[in-house]
């Protein structure tokens, strides 16, 4: 192997959420000698384990995995982070013998595999210092709204006093024209960054696929099970710890709403189908994404020769 890019030598096993990615994976893992690198921007948390169907610790006994409870969930999270993390994993795994196995459905990670990280346009001096001075003169919120009014998307990701990336954003806009999301939402150009990142490796890479009602059945049967298993006890505990949840943590499914919950009070049933809804709109979101990476190959999820079909899409 020597002399190729440790991704050259990875594979990835997506899907949306509930769809079954994990014991596919355990088992892909010990037919091909894998480890499995978490393709998920939430399993990253430490103490967020049950609302993320995080494997478990049998699984995880079964199967070495990589870039799960790596970081406290007041911590942020970038995917230029996270792809350079997964790329040093996938490192040691090559250097091991074994074969990373990217397994998870967080749609702006898998496409930074898929096309790499693209930086924009080449910085703006002057412009930024312009940019950098306003906010010092009319405040951080004023240059906020700004980017605000020209990508709503992005200024809701972004902290007022996060200047740097504001200002970024804003640069961005001003020299094409095309907001930074607008960037993030097509389908085959690179994924947007503040961060370079070399050119990925061409990746085969395995959808898992199920009926649209199917899906949605096992997501509603797995946030009940979720529930019944010590969910709402995991956010208690988040809640009492010395600092809140990062912006990029509370954005796991359904843990604002418990945590909204906690405060408030309420029916939790109520709550338990709000989150329900809100993470079948997600899986729709997820399939949305994938319809249009034509690089997925789909394999039928629960089919018989499900673990053949992915490695013969492989080539592994």
């Amino acid at each position: 192997m020597p002399g190729m890019s440790a991704l050259a030598h990875a594979l990835i096993l997506t899907g949306p959420t509930a769809c079954g990615k994990t014991a596919l994976a355990l088992d892909l893992c010990a037919r091909i000698g894998g480890e499995v690198v978490a393709l998920d921007s939430m399993t990253v948390y430490r103490g967020m384990s049950v609302g993320t169907a995080k494997p478990t610790a049998d699984e995880r006994a079964r199967v070495p995995h990589h870039l799960i409870d790596v970081l406290d969930p007041w911590d942020s999270l970038t995917v230029a982070w996270w792809l350079a993390r997964a790329t040093e994993a996938c490192e040691g795994i090559v250097a091991r013998g074994k074969r990373p196995i990217f397994v998870g459905g967080t749609p702006f990670y898998l496409k930074a595999l898929l096309h790499g990280l693209f930086d924009g346009p080449p910085a703006d001096a002057e412009l930024r210092a312009r940019l950098e001075a306003e906010a010092a003169t009319v405040g951080n919120d004023a240059l906020h709204a700004r980017l605000r009014a020209v990508d709503a998307k992005t200024a809701a990701r972004l902290h007022p006093n996060d200047v740097r990336r504001v200002v970024r954003a804003l640069e961005v806009f001003a020299l094409t024209g095309k907001p930074i999301s607008d960037w993030q939402q097509t389908w085959d150009t690179p994924a947007f960054a503040s961060e370079s990142a070399a050119p990925p490796a061409a990746i085969p890479a395995v959808v898992l696929e199920l009926p649209r009602e199917v899906l949605y059945d096992r997501i509603n049967r797995r946030v009940g099970a979720m529930l019944s298993t010590g969910w709402v006890d995991e956010v208690r505990a988040l809640a009492a710890l010395p600092h809140p949840l990062s912006r990029e943590a509370r954005q796991a499914l359904g843990y604002a709403e418990l945590l909204a919950w906690l405060d408030t009070g309420g029916d939790l049933n109520e709550v338990a189908d709000t989150i329900r809804t809100r993470t079948r709109q997600f899986a729709k979101r997820q399939l949305t994404w994938f319809r249009h990476l034509p690089s997925l190959v789909p394999v039928p999820a629960g089919a018989p020769d499900a673990l053949d079909r992915a490695r013969a899409a492989w080539g592994a």
